[in-house]
């Protein structure tokens, strides 16, 4: 079920916005979800957050240690899972919608 990349389709543009802007202003609500260690360094298990419509993963990424700064010693091993497809942290374009997933997967070891 889970992908490891996914390509959002791209929205038009908002009327009234400059060519090439795409909307990427406009924000979504998100629900965030967070398992394993991310769960375990903030006591969270889920929140909804605003967010650009447009963001990469590794700015999304950015903008949640700002919130939760303990998540930043997992920052070399998070993968996100965005409406259940893996997304690695880097420059590849989200385009989120309000009520979408984001999942927080730090590794998991077990036995």
């Amino acid at each position: 079920r889970f992908s490891s990349r996914r390509r959002r389709r791209r929205e038009p543009a908002a009327e009234g916005s400059p060519p090439g802007d795409r909307g990427s202003m406009r924000c979504q609500q998100v629900a965030m979800q967070y398992f394993a260690r991310s769960t375990e360094l903030e006591e969270l298990r889920s929140e909804t957050l605003s967010v650009p419509q447009q963001i990469t993963s590794l700015q999304l990424w950015e903008e949640i240690v700002k919130i939760h700064p303990r998540l930043v010693v997992i920052w070399d091993q998070v993968v996100f899972a965005v409406q259940q497809a893996y997304v690695l942290l880097g420059d590849q374009l989200l385009v989120l919608q309000s009520g979408d997933e984001v999942a927080i997967i730090p590794p998991i070891s077990g036995g």
